[in-house]
């Protein structure tokens, strides 16, 4: 497979910090924003460094809370829907997501991941108009779900392209966000780098309020809070600027067009 055929697709979940609420934490709309935006800030300072397009999965209530930076973002990165909130869903947030963003950026909204990775049905994706859905983690995770008969790799299901989040070729070991803090870094990297090689893509992602400082939130777990702030911001320019040299940032619009329209997936 030739380098420019290898696309790198480093995502970022862009929510409402609710993940200090689920353990314990009585913070504010205006704190759970704010944390977020301060790592999205940081970590777009780091895709500036080292020119990486992205794709911001963003909830259509974090946008209108910061609508200047979202509409700052989307003149280089993709904004995608990651639902209205990141607490609770139901199928007509598809749509009312959609039009939050598509209207606040003035750019189309093609692509859908349901908080969590949650479980979404096709058949209500397209129906809402988009082009791909990326909330499929084809992985084993301990109490949240078994998807380890699904596919790896990009599939079309009634109309709409699936593109799952990376996990390795063959033991399916998970590249998400836990990974990137917790496993040994050289380690983490091949991984990657297998994983790109052997599929010609690699779909990662992240959060922002990962990067902030979570020092006061003493009571979520250490694997989650693990490699916050500069350490993981370093770490995350370092893992950029490695996978870089073996393909080229995408946008996941970009890439899920080009597979349509190569017809490169199966049905």
């Amino acid at each position: 497979m030739q380098h420019q055929t290898r696309s790198i697709l480093f995502t970022v979940d862009v929510e409402e910090f609710d993940t200090a609420l689920r353990y314990g934490y009585d913070i504010p709309m205006s704190e759970q924003i704010a944390v977020s935006t301060r790592g999205l800030f940081l970590l777009a300072e780091r895709f500036e460094v080292v020119d990486a397009r992205t794709t911001l999965f963003t909830t259509a209530n974090y946008a209108l809370h910061e609508p200047r930076l979202i509409r700052r973002l989307a003149h280089k990165h993709e904004i995608a829907s990651h639902g209205y909130h990141h607490w609770t869903f139901e199928p007509a947030d598809l749509a009312s997501s959609k039009a939050v963003l598509e209207n606040l950026t003035g750019n189309p909204v093609v692509g859908f991941r349901m908080a969590n990775m949650a479980k979404v049905d096709a058949g209500d994706v397209a129906a809402a108009g988009y082009v791909y859905n990326s909330s499929l983690h084809p992985t084993f995770l301990p109490g949240k779900y078994n998807n380890l008969r699904a596919p790896r790799t990009p599939f079309v299901e009634n109309g709409v392209l699936q593109m799952p989040a990376s996990v390795t070729p063959r033991l399916r070991i998970p590249l998400f966000w836990l990974s990137l803090k917790n496993f040994p870094f050289a380690l983490y990297k091949r991984l990657c780098l297998q994983t790109l090689r052997h599929d010609g893509l690699l779909n990662l992602y992240v959060h922002p309020w990962e990067f902030t400082d979570l020092s006061e939130y003493s009571r979520i777990a250490p694997f989650v809070r693990r490699y916050s702030n500069e350490r993981l911001l370093d770490r995350t320019e370092n893992l950029l600027r490695f996978l870089g040299e073996h393909g080229d940032f995408q946008t996941m619009q970009k890439v899920a067009c080009s597979l349509l329209s190569h017809q490169l997936v199966t049905q």
